[in-house]
């Protein structure tokens, strides 16, 4: 089991992860989100695994996810500290996993962990939702033991859903989930719903028991919002729903 970790998270929606090594300790980290550490804390770019083989296809795999090929390792000589962020507007949310608890997470949240932690990528399990989820067939998977940061945009809702218990969420909006928890997309509804309801043609269902974050700001709102083309209108509309089908939003 992995030593807890000292942190703290400071902010409001421009959050800092302040993160404080004991010596010898280590974390990794996507590449560009520290924003300040101690000179005692030395820092490598490596990609992770046990192989040349597993560190191959575990770089080919995030590069699907969004995230950089190798990851940036952090060990303090002695007691450090050191401070990561995220890349535009949004909270940080901090998953304590027990051995071999799973969660899954959207594209491009991976922020920090500490070794223990794996990252992998999951592929949607149904094929609907991979080709209408506009998020891909793509999600970020980390198993425990120890801690792992994410960040998403605004700020964060939460929910436990009991067995059963079914949750209906824009597409966009899903930061993270409990392994447990079914995911899938329907359509809204009738045909005058999606052209002018305003909220796209799909809504992803989120089916417990489980645990789930969602977010109020996704990158793409915040692209549409500071586009100088920006001509007004629904946040969401038919075209960007298939765009979202054709895996072309990002």
């Amino acid at each position: 089991m992995s030593e807890p970790l000292d942190y703290t998270i400071q902010g409001d929606n421009l959050q800092v992860a302040r993160v404080r090594l004991k010596p010898g300790q280590e974390v990794y980290a996507e590449a560009g989100k520290m924003v300040y550490k101690t000179a005692n804390v030395q820092w490598e770019s490596r990609m992770s695994g046990a192989t040349l083989s597993e560190k191959l296809m575990g770089a080919l795999r995030r590069t699907v996810t969004g995230e950089s090929l190798m990851f940036t390792y952090f060990r303090a000589d002695g007691a450090g500290e050191i401070g990561f962020a995220g890349s535009y507007p949004g909270r940080i949310q901090v998953f304590e996993l027990k051995p071999g608890q799973t969660i899954l997470a959207q594209r491009d949240a991976f922020l920090l962990a500490q070794p223990s932690v794996q990252f992998n990528v999951a592929f949607v399990k149904r094929l609907g939702a991979g080709l209408l989820g506009g998020e891909g067939f793509i999600l970020e998977k980390f198993t425990g033991p120890g801690a792992v940061f994410i960040h998403a945009g605004g700020d964060f809702v939460e929910f436990d859903l009991a067995s059963g218990q079914t949750l209906q969420v824009d597409t966009g909006c899903i930061v993270a989930f409990d392994e447990s928890v079914e995911y899938d997309i329907q359509f809204v509804g009738g045909i005058k719903m999606a052209l002018f309801g305003g909220e796209g043609l799909f809504l992803a269902t989120l089916t417990g028991p489980g645990h789930v974050v969602i977010q109020s700001l996704t990158l793409e709102k915040l692209r549409r919002e500071l586009s100088p083309m920006r001509t007004g209108g629904d946040e969401h509309n038919p075209l960007r729903s298939i765009t979202g089908i054709l895996g072309s939003e990002d």
